[in-house]
């Protein structure tokens, strides 16, 4: 769980559905944009939309703003258990892409966009990593991560993850799916058939139990065992 303090008047985003608690004088309001353009248009805010729900996010940021005279808290937890991350995004080289539904709250001001991978191909049936978060902004953002977080710096390396172990990177870092090796490997040796490549220079983030996981080992032949791989021919297999 994180506490922001906020000042009067100041503002923190978060994602629909993440607020713990709250002091008195603090107002909250779901709308259809981020907040970052003041004079931003219908049909801009409407796009916008459209790009969190194929992220796996709500249609609506709920924006909680201190109406009060002094200083206020109010609290967000993550969807499951793990761990919330900081990250201050004007110390950073480049943009934070973040897997989609990773978003928890960040400073107003934040700005969001999605990203597709370019390897449409890989991203089709690799699993997570298709669509991607955008974050750019002068201010504080958090994001949650399922299990313990790993934090590592690439120098001009290449780094290979389970699809569901990358949290977020750099924007400095090309982030590829690829498949995980030959025809028995990726049939018995049980990693799966696909695998993240991370190469480049920048900061990475990564978690030790996805949601894919997380769900397979609590039900492993329940209904949503499945469930967390959001790949397209996933989702058409499950069907």
């Amino acid at each position: 769980m994180v506490e922001i303090e906020l000042d009067p008047q100041e503002t923190v985003i978060a994602e629909a559905g993440a607020m713990v608690y709250m002091n008195e004088s603090i107002r909250f309001e779901a709308k259809m944009g981020d907040g970052s353009t003041a004079n931003q248009s219908f049909f801009g805010k409407l796009v916008s939309a459209g790009s969190r729900v194929l992220t796996g996010e709500s249609l609506f940021f709920t924006h909680f703003t201190n109406d009060g005279y002094g200083k206020a808290q109010v609290a967000f937890s993550a969807p499951y258990p793990g761990t919330i991350i900081p990250v201050e995004l004007n110390s950073l080289k480049a943009p934070l892409i973040v897997q989609k539904d990773g978003f928890l709250c960040a400073a107003k001001g934040t700005q969001f966009s999605i990203v597709f991978n370019k390897r449409l191909g890989a991203g089709l049936v690799g699993g997570e990593g298709f669509i991607l978060q955008k974050l750019t902004g002068d201010g504080r953002a958090f994001v949650h991560a399922g299990g313990t977080v790993v934090k590592k710096e690439l120098n001009n390396e290449v780094l290979k993850v389970d699809t569901g172990c990358v949290v977020a990177f750099e924007n400095t870092v090309d982030f590829n799916v690829e498949t995980s090796g030959s025809l028995k490997s990726m049939v018995f040796g049980g990693e799966g058939m696909f695998i993240a490549t991370l190469k480049g220079t920048g900061t990475v983030w990564l978690q030790s139990m996805p949601i894919r996981k997380l769900i397979q080992a609590l039900a492993p032949y329940g209904k949503n065992a499945g469930k967390g791989n959001q790949s397209v021919l996933g989702q058409f297999l499950e069907r």
